[in-house]
């Protein structure tokens, strides 16, 4: 199972200084941008389709985890 971190009240400038700052490390990117007039826009970096899956699936699992842990307090 991979490591799933939060980044939950992180800043967009925190993240992508992280990002720069461990580039040597990252292997691919997928990312959503909310942007303030409503927009949506989506992407990812060099990455097959199969790793793609796995982390759009590893954080839909980590979501549903906490939704359970917030029903059941």
């Amino acid at each position: 199972m991979a490591k799933i971190e939060s980044l939950h009240g992180t800043t967009p400038a925190e993240i992508f200084e992280s990002g720069l700052e461990n580039l040597g490390e990252i292997e691919a990117i997928a990312a959503a941008v909310l942007w303030k007039d409503g927009r949506v826009t989506a992407g990812w970096s060099n990455v097959d389709t199969a790793n793609l899956a796995r982390m759009i699936l590893l954080l839909d699992e980590i979501q549903r985890r906490r939704t359970i842990d917030d029903l059941d307090d």
